[in-house]
């Protein structure tokens, strides 16, 4: 392959690349291009790219492959290590002015690309795409005002408080001249009897809170990192929730950070579907900081994922912790106060019940044409009828009344075949004879 077809592979490469995972188009700029035409294309290419008016996903793009491209090694001897501190510090700069004059620049996520580059954690975002990176909000303690890379020195913090060797003279029998011992004497401890050379500096007094200060302000700076690190490393496993089970480790790390995703939040509604399937046990306490964060969006673009929700074991379970929610949250419709519980089962559970029997009819219909071979229509009926079974004990729902029965005795009839649904159905009609 030629170097101007190279190159002109690399720009379309470039162009259309943001959908993919990072790491993925890092490897397929390693195959298009020759080992020994990579660093020279680096500069060429993509080092402009950092500083130029491109797209945000294409410049989050650029900053990964320049790192991947030395990735094997610790980013400290990365070539372009000089490049993306220098792009991370001007960018942190324009990002910080823009917070102070009280809006957020669209290069947050640069911002902290860069950083988790420079730290060393690149390999972090090799999962996600540029895009993803790109729309994704920054909880508060990752915008770039907290974002940084200079180290504390302890020396330097000491600076003030250091105390020069003072050299004492000692007696000794033997000679008939003082001689001066190089021996270093404790601050506070110098002996009063053994005279001073002349021209020897005085002690300097012991500060009495200086060392204090000094591993206050190391501890401080220690805990911030690890603050920062924790969140920074939970943003990163919620959006690995939307594509494989975490482990529990993982979710353990995950949870108590929650509520630090949501304002603002780090994934979209669109994102909510996936992380439910894949990790039911983060769904609800996913949902209930999203719903109790009061975000200027309201509820019900979260609401409306709840309503769309399959009929699964997962989705049931969601909706059944929801409904006994008593977490406060605003009413977008009156202003006032009321309760998550009150809330979906006011504006969801009816829509939910719905859209999981048309589902289920849909589901039947592909069973019946041949089009699906496994249990998911025989299953989704027997969950749907012990759901709403459940509901029913709880009192959540009332079998006498036509409003909240009517479409679910309908169902039950057509599907009286199953064991469950037919259980369902004669407490529904039975209830519905009472009256």
């Amino acid at each position: 392959m030629s170097g101007d077809s190279t190159r002109a592979s690399v720009t379309h490469l470039l162009a259309s690349a943001c959908s993919t995972p990072c790491s993925t188009a890092a490897h397929t700029f390693i195959q298009i291009v020759p080992p020994l035409s990579r660093f020279q294309l680096a500069l060429d290419v993509l080092m402009p790219m950092l500083d130029s008016r491109v797209e945000l996903p294409q410049r989050i793009l650029v900053s990964y492959m320049l790192y991947s491209l030395y990735a094997p090694h610790p980013i400290a001897i990365n070539p372009f290590k000089s490049v993306l501190h220098a792009s991370f510090v001007k960018e942190r700069g324009l990002a910080v002015q823009v917070a102070t004059a009280g809006g957020v620049s669209e290069n947050e996520q640069l911002v902290w690309v860069l950083w988790k580059i420079l730290k060393g954690d690149g390999s972090d975002i090799g999962p996600f795409s540029p895009n993803t990176l790109a729309r994704s909000p920054l909880p508060p303690k990752l915008r770039p005002a907290n974002l940084s890379l200079e180290e504390i020195s302890v020396g330097q913090l000491l600076a003030d408080q250091y105390v020069p060797t003072v050299p004492t003279v000692t007696r000794d029998p033997a000679q008939p001249t003082f001689l001066i011992s190089l021996r270093p004497s404790s601050v506070g401890n110098v002996d009063s009897s053994a005279p001073l050379a002349t021209g020897a500096p005085a002690p300097a007094p012991e500060s009495e809170h200086g060392s204090v200060w000094a591993e206050g302000a190391v501890t401080a700076s220690a805990e911030r990192d690890r603050e920062r690190e924790k969140v920074s490393h939970a943003m990163t496993l919620l959006l690995t929730a939307r594509d494989r089970v975490l482990t529990i480790a993982e979710q353990r790390a995950l949870l108590p950070a929650i509520p630090q995703l949501v304002s603002p939040p780090v994934i979209t509604s669109v994102d909510l579907p996936d992380i439910i399937a894949n990790n039911p046990s983060l769904a609800y306490p996913l949902l209930n900081a999203l719903l109790a964060a009061d975000s200027e969006q309201g509820p019900d673009t979260y609401l409306d994922v709840l309503r769309h929700l399959p009929p699964t074991l997962p989705s049931f379970d969601l909706m059944g912790r929801l409904l006994r929610d008593t977490t406060t949250v605003t009413d977008v419709a009156t202003g006032g106060r009321t309760t998550i519980a009150d809330l979906v089962r006011t504006d969801v559970l009816g829509w939910f019940i719905h859209e999981c029997v048309s589902w289920l009819d849909r589901a039947e219909q592909d069973q019946r044409e041949g089009n699906i071979s496994d249990d998911r229509f025989a299953k989704g009926v027997q969950n749907l009828c012990r759901f709403y079974n459940a509901l029913i004990k709880l009192s959540i729902v009332d079998p006498a009344s036509d409003a909240d029965s009517a479409e679910m005795a309908h169902f039950t009839l057509r599907n009286s075949h199953f064991e469950e649904a037919n259980a369902l159905y004669r407490i529904l009609a039975s209830a519905s004879s009472a009256f």
